[in-house]
């Protein structure tokens, strides 16, 4: 299946749009690249997120962060196994295969870098939902429920959750792109459901279960094929994985199948026509269809999910003491980053407004519109790295008197304007005015 690139200009044309951020994969993105250029103390992944987040703050992205809560109990030995030593849970090796989850390690180096992302966050008027489990379920939650438009995340297991829209990367600058997965893409490509992904994840293995022993993909995908998505998880119910040996057709009744499902059957193999093993699989695999279809997340009407839908402000000061505490950077330097950023947010938010009050037939003049237009008027014509740009004159903005924005948010959807016949300068006017330029399009 071929992924859809986006320019982050199309994202925001297309949208205007609430999006979910999987924190901790972000997070471990970052770190990645800052590990290959600059020491942790130097907070290379946290500088990293700034630039991300006021990229998508100009783009008018309503953005929401998520994080993990505790480990699920059918996850931890593909926990521990990726950490190693552990040393990012509270281990209880006695008694983990009798709990339901567990509990991170608060004060490891990991969950302090993500402290610090919610604390920036915060800063930026970016809310903070904290999952009960998996992060990844909580955002497919928000977005098979229409709270969020879209999730960005590197774990493909969002999709067997149920999440619908998936951005995976995002490159920033000049030319920059996000990648895009839509569920609805897999499902007319591929003719394959969420039943049918989940049962990928049995066959091939996931974070909740290994797999089968000796089937690869082209035979896991044509079992798919000929059962049917819409029946697939009844099936399996009802008779285990026998029916996939049944529809590969080559596989005798008393094969073993070396099946792995985390703490619950690590390293046993399974005889398909024991009837006390048949009872243990089968439990087994209940558990990981039950993990997929009824995560423990925040549920739609949740108080908690009611918090962070709210709209949050910018706090100036507050992310001025963060960026002085952590990139060492004097107010000014914050200031210049991301004030002109707010802005561009606020005038793609009166843009949209006005041009949505146009669509429904309303022509308000700019001194009726229920917000104020953001800017005073146009200062220049510019071009920047090849762009069309304006360079423009802000009301009002914690003392920001002028930046550059994109020629085409004036051209297609920004306010009138007239030009002064004695200077450069552009101001805002209405249609009634002489030398008048019609620049929302």
């Amino acid at each position: 299946m071929k992924q859809a690139g986006h320019t982050l200009d199309e994202l925001v044309a297309k949208w205007n749009k609430r999006v979910c951020i999987d924190l901790s994969c972000w997070i471990v993105q970052l770190q990645n690249v800052s590990k290959s250029h600059s020491s942790m103390k130097d907070k290379v992944y946290l500088r990293g997120l700034f630039h991300r987040l006021r990229a998508l703050i100009a783009l008018n992205c309503s953005l929401i962060f998520v994080t993990d809560g505790s480990i699920p109990a059918i996850k931890l030995s593909t926990y521990r196994r990726r950490l190693n030593s552990g040393n990012e849970v509270t281990r209880d090796e006695s008694s983990s295969h009798k709990a339901t989850s567990l509990r991170r390690n608060m004060g490891s180096e990991f969950s302090c870098m993500i402290r610090e992302a919610k604390a920036l966050g915060m800063a930026l008027g970016i809310p903070c939902l904290d999952g009960i489990e998996e992060a990844e379920a909580q955002c497919a939650v928000l977005n098979s429920e229409s709270l969020c438009d879209g999730c960005f995340t590197s774990d493909s297991d969002i999709f067997l959750f149920g999440g619908r829209t998936v951005y995976r990367d995002i490159c920033l600058g000049e030319g920059g792109y996000v990648i895009c997965y839509e569920m609805a893409d897999i499902e007319s490509m591929l003719g394959f459901g969420r039943n049918s992904l989940i049962t990928l994840a049995l066959l091939l293995g996931s974070d909740y279960s290994q797999g089968v022993h000796g089937l690869g993909p082209e035979s896991a995908c044509q079992i798919l094929k000929s059962v049917g998505d819409d029946v697939l998880l009844k099936k399996i119910s009802s008779e285990g994985l026998s029916f996939a040996k049944k529809s590969k057709g080559s596989r005798k009744q008393g094969e073993l199948h070396k099946c792995n499902y985390k703490d619950n059957c690590s390293d046993h193999e399974l005889i398909t026509n024991g009837d006390e093993d048949n009872s243990r699989r089968d439990d087994q695999l209940l558990q990981v269809i039950n993990a997929y279809l009824k995560p423990k997340c925040h549920l739609a009407d949740s108080d908690a999910v009611r918090r962070v839908l709210a709209l949050y402000p910018f706090q100036r000061s507050k992310l001025q003491q963060i960026c002085a505490q952590f990139f060492e950077w004097p107010p000014e330097k914050t200031d210049e980053y991301i004030l002109p950023r707010i802005a561009e947010r606020d005038l793609r938010r009166f843009a949209n407004l006005r041009s949505t009050s146009s669509d429904l037939g309303l022509r308000l003049p700019l001194h009726e519109m229920p917000v104020k237009c953001p800017i005073s008027g146009i200062i220049k014509h510019r071009k920047v790295q090849g762009r069309e740009c304006f360079e423009v004159a802000w009301e009002d903005l914690d003392g920001l008197k002028s930046s550059v924005v994109p020629a085409d948010l004036i051209e297609r959807r920004g306010p009138w304007f007239k030009v002064s016949p004695d200077s450069s300068r552009s101001r805002l006017g209405t249609r009634r005015d002489f030398c008048h330029i019609r620049l929302d399009g």
